[in-house]
């Protein structure tokens, strides 16, 4: 993962209503969440839905299928864990780490 891409995808969590979004789509697992369901949820109108979902898909992180009449909305996991791993990888490379103490005290 370059950095652009993380950028990119920080950037589109970087939004309250965005980062609900994703969150309630990692908790849903592989089945994910119909576009009604989210809405209702959420309690927003359809076209903020769709904005929101939009950048999300965009970024990589959320995939959309169609079902039948549904449109139902996916955490992307890969897209997920390469995250993580890129902001982690290198962590106390050029430093000292925090201990479970130090951590605790916080």
């Amino acid at each position: 993962m370059n950095i652009e891409i993380a950028s990119s995808q920080m950037e589109s969590l970087g939004n309250p209503t965005r980062l609900r979004i994703y969150r309630m789509l990692v908790r849903a697992g592989v089945d994910g969440l119909p576009v009604g369901g989210l809405q209702q949820k959420l309690d927003i109108p359809g076209s903020t839905l769709s904005h929101h979902c939009k950048k999300l898909i965009d970024a990589g992180l959320v995939t959309q299928e169609r079902n039948g009449t549904t449109l139902i909305c996916r955490a992307n996991y890969k897209t997920m864990t390469a995250l993580i791993g890129y902001l982690s990888d290198e962590c106390c490379a050029d430093g000292r780490c925090v201990d479970d103490r130090e951590t605790a005290e916080a």
